[in-house]
């Protein structure tokens, strides 16, 4: 099996992520901006890793636009994000940006480390905006990702774990 992964990163998380994926497969690793559709031609696996950012994954518009010509290779998508694993938020993600030909592509979750100190001006204020919206609701009524939240308020945590590609690892070995 020859293949490939390609990552977008912001924090570095998912870079990890990709890098494991690749010391456990020997697949080729390349950041997505550096990617050509040409270059895939001699892959039969493209795995895509992105960061979840306001509902989107990076990297993902890439594999949406190039869909058509990735046709008989298996592909895959893994995101990552701060919060703990939810199906329900899954499957609104796969709702929202899988649909037609990406209908069939299966998405992977993967918990990121948290830093605000990091964090860029935009994240840390979109995170403090939303830390203070969540605050004015019941802790009772909490999603999955809002308890996180709230949870990681000017704290810094690492939830990273390499058994998070063990479904992804699953689905490439198939």
């Amino acid at each position: 099996m020859n293949g490939i992964i390609m990552y977008q990163s912001k924090y570095g998380s998912t870079k990890k992520y990709a890098e494991w994926l690749s010391e456990k497969t020997g697949f080729d690793l390349i950041k997505t901006k550096a990617v050509r559709l040409s270059m895939l031609d001699k892959y039969d696996v493209i795995i895509l890793g992105g960061g979840v950012y306001a509902s989107g994954v990076l990297g993902l518009s890439f594999f949406k636009k190039n869909i058509s010509q990735l046709k008989g290779k298996k592909l895959a998508v893994f995101c990552v994000g701060a919060s703990p694993y939810d199906e329900k938020a899954i499957a609104q993600a796969r709702e929202l940006h899988f649909k037609d030909e990406m209908k069939d592509v299966p998405l992977f979750y993967c918990r990121v480390a948290w830093d605000e100190d990091k964090m860029s001006f935009g994240d840390k204020t979109l995170c403090k905006m939303l830390q203070k919206a969540v605050a004015k609701q019941d802790p009772a009524t909490y999603e999955p990702w809002q308890s996180a939240l709230m949870c990681a308020v000017g704290e810094k945590h690492d939830w990273i774990d390499i058994k998070y590609l063990e479904p992804l690892l699953e689905y490439i070995n198939k």
